[in-house]
């Protein structure tokens, strides 16, 4: 009879520990959490000299293995915002598909598709473009509170306040790519000797998506040599005696990046990449700038 009633009563008291479970699950959740944005905020890294680490990260391997599994939790979570993004701006995506094909001539109504999942496959594209705008912010966190920790204090806080810039600067860089380079572009190859052109979608989204994508984080270079320099890993005077190499290599990424080969659509990416090429020669400058000693 007492082992009847035991299990009854466990029975019956089973939702509640079940909620009791959940509330100290959360508890602790919510004090980790607590406990990292305070150690954040607040604690001081020693400031090791980097051969010392990496002698340091040799002698203990497990300890490059915990920073590993730290990373994949970090990933991991990008990669679960990046989702549930994309799974948001697909409930969306033919106002975008109607918006990105403004600058075509004639419009959306010119595209013709001519495989059955093509019109299914751009518009995963187009929603996953969209997710990566939309979880950029989050995704940056994550990435920035794995490399953080190492970080003098300071510096964490510099690259915390970054990331609404870096937002802002990603979607600079695809509103330049839309309304600046689109344009002359399409009026380029929709009239390349005077042939006809039908676009399908799948070859004009990917193009553009493509296009987007690689400006918005092209538009990011000045944020991050800021922060490289407010680390000390950048300095301004090695930027400014490279420029000549600097602009080689534009020229060789504006080429890639680049959907035309004539001279006026390459100058139009690298236009921008040489004035973020020096913009950030000025950020390097005040990130390291000392105060005078009164």
């Amino acid at each position: 009879m007492r082992s009847i009633l035991r299990i009854l009563w466990r029975f019956i008291t089973a939702p509640f520990r079940l909620i009791l479970w959940l509330l100290r699950k959360l508890a602790r959740g919510f004090h980790n959490v607590a406990t990292d944005i305070r150690d954040f905020f607040l604690y001081e890294e020693e400031d090791t000299p980097l051969n010392d680490a990496v002698s340091a990260a040799v002698a203990n391997p497990t300890s490059i293995l915990e920073h590993l599994d730290a990373l994949r939790k970090h990933l991991f979570r990008c990669l679960i915002a990046l989702v549930i993004a994309s799974a948001i701006s697909i409930t969306f995506t033919k106002p975008i598909l109607v918006f990105l094909a403004r600058p075509l001539p004639g419009g959306f109504d010119t595209l013709h598709a001519i495989e059955i999942t093509e019109n299914f496959g751009t518009s995963l594209r187009v929603a996953l473009l969209a997710g990566f705008a939309l979880a950029f912010p989050y995704i940056a966190l994550e990435l920035w509170m794995f490399v953080g920790p190492g970080l003098r204090r300071r510096a964490r806080l510099w690259g915390l306040f970054s990331i609404p810039i870096g937002s802002l600067f990603l979607v600079g860089g695809m509103a330049f790519t839309y309304f600046f380079l689109l344009p002359p572009a399409l009026s380029f190859l929709t009239n390349f000797m005077g042939i006809k052109t039908t676009p399908r979608p799948a070859n004009y989204f990917n193009f553009v998506t493509n296009l987007m994508f690689w400006i918005g984080i092209f538009f990011e270079f000045p944020l991050v040599v800021f922060l490289l320099a407010k680390v000390g890993l950048v300095r301004a005077e090695q930027l400014a005696r490279q420029w000549r190499i600097a602009i080689v290599v534009i020229a060789l990424i504006a080429a890639i990046v680049t959907p035309t080969i004539d001279p006026a659509n390459m100058s139009l990416v690298m236009a921008p990449m040489i004035v973020l090429y020096f913009l950030s020669i000025g950020l390097a400058f005040l990130a390291r700038r000392r105060k005078p000693q009164p």
